[in-house]
């Protein structure tokens, strides 16, 4: 089967047609013929952009936005997340993330980088929404052995059930941080992802008492002691990364490791610096921007996401031409970070996954320049239509089961935030 969109903009191609086949583009130019059989529709002159990718988030954590704002961070996660994700099951999760899934490809987001519990149903819930993930469990175990063998008994487990999904959903490791997952687990995350090629997600240097623990326990700063380990990679994925010296830097730059910027949780959370941009930049380390989760941003929004990030480091740097906008916008696309998969580009070749975006809103006029506008003035309401590998997951805002996945996740979330805080 054929898509054809006709009469639509492509940045600096202005308008063409654009045809997909089996998940690719295959074709994109002017009065490109249509086949017969194919499926046709007009793109309105909307302008053609690829998918946004959000770098770190939890997506199940929709189902407590809201819940325990204006709170610090340990105590937030002690009295409120932690209590209330001990609630969850394998459904609430999958229907949590059915609405996270529904909100970013709203906003434009068509793949997410996402450490939870309940794989399965994480897993299901991307099936179900057509975009594409990378998923895995969250390991802890500062409750002793028996917690990290069964956290790796788990891992071992969803690796195999991964291969029941379609190749939109990639498995990858998910310890915590350095702070909740010991020495050992930590060397067995290394030695199963060198086994099976893996991918690894973690949380790194958040905070400052993350760095003192550290410097505390092990005599090194968290990034440096990953690499004590062997974990600091091209396969690695550091969440935060606030509090990063040169030196670790340096290492991250050499090992190849990515690092995903989460500027709204973080101020949300007064994490108490702000992501070296600059000086990652200068070092050619691998960047991406995450919303982290919904409880602690409280949205999945990566068009706000990228205003902010450039408009803080500008701040910090009291430099405006720090993080131009289309550097920015290049971040926020995966174009920057090839651990995840996108490349961030439309082209004869290139996965099918793209946006239409409405340019006659008024936020995005007049057009002096177009990504600009993208970056600094745009939100996600500005998306009309996405497709993900060649099929179309919204047309003209509308999302299928969308009226039933806002009923499931009114009831669940009332029901466990409502007994996570009761006596």
């Amino acid at each position: 089967m054929i898509l054809q969109i006709d009469n639509v903009e492509v940045a600096e191609q202005g308008l063409l047609s654009l045809q997909v086949a089996e998940g690719r583009i295959i074709a994109m130019g002017a009065n490109l013929l249509c086949p017969p059989q194919a499926e046709r529709w007009d793109g309105e002159g909307m302008l053609l952009v690829p998918g946004l990718v959000n770098g770190h988030t939890h997506a199940a954590m929709t189902l407590f936005r809201g819940f325990g704002d204006d709170m610090p961070l340990m105590e937030w996660l002690q009295t409120r997340i932690w209590p209330a994700e001990a609630r969850l099951s394998e459904e609430d999760v999958y229907w949590g993330t059915r609405l996270a899934c529904l909100e970013m490809v709203r906003s434009g987001t068509l793949c997410f980088t996402d450490m939870y519990w309940h794989f399965p149903g994480v897993a299901r819930a991307v099936e179900a929404s057509g975009l594409r993930a990378l998923l895995g469990a969250v390991m802890i175990d500062v409750a002793g052995e028996d917690q990290a063998r069964a956290c790796q008994r788990m891992a071992e487990n969803f690796l195999e059930q991964s291969r029941d999904f379609s190749e939109r959903v990639q498995f990858t490791l998910t310890p915590h941080a350095i702070y909740t997952v010991s020495r050992n687990s930590l060397a067995w995350v290394r030695d199963f992802a060198e086994r099976h090629g893996l991918r690894v997600q973690i949380h790194l240097s958040e905070t400052q008492q993350e760095v003192q623990q550290s410097l505390q326990q092990h005599g090194l700063r968290p990034a440096l002691y990953l690499d004590q380990l062997g974990l600091l990679h091209e396969r690695i994925i550091l969440a935060h990364g606030v509090h990063l010296d040169d030196e670790e830097l340096d290492r991250i730059a050499l090992r190849g490791a990515t690092l995903v910027t989460n500027p709204v949780s973080n101020m949300k959370l007064a994490v108490g610096g702000t992501f070296p941009y600059r000086r990652a930049a200068s070092r050619g380390i691998a960047m991406a921007l995450g919303t982290d989760g919904a409880a602690s941003n409280n949205s999945l929004d990566l068009f706000q996401e990228m205003k902010v990030m450039a408009l803080l480091q500008k701040h910090a740097e009291q430099d405006p031409t720090v993080l131009p906008a289309e550097e920015a916008w290049a971040i926020a696309s995966g174009a920057r970070a090839a651990v995840l998969g996108q490349s961030g580009r439309v082209a004869v070749g290139e996965a099918a996954d793209f946006l239409l975006l409405r340019q006659d809103m008024a936020e995005t006029t007049p057009r002096h320049h177009p990504i600009s506008n993208l970056v600094y003035a745009a939100t996600g309401h500005c998306v009309d239509s996405a497709v993900v590998a060649g099929k179309v997951v919204m047309k003209h805002r509308k999302v299928a089961d969308e009226e039933e996945i806002l009923q499931q996740v009114r009831s669940r979330a009332q029901q466990i935030c409502h007994e996570s805080t009761t006596p």
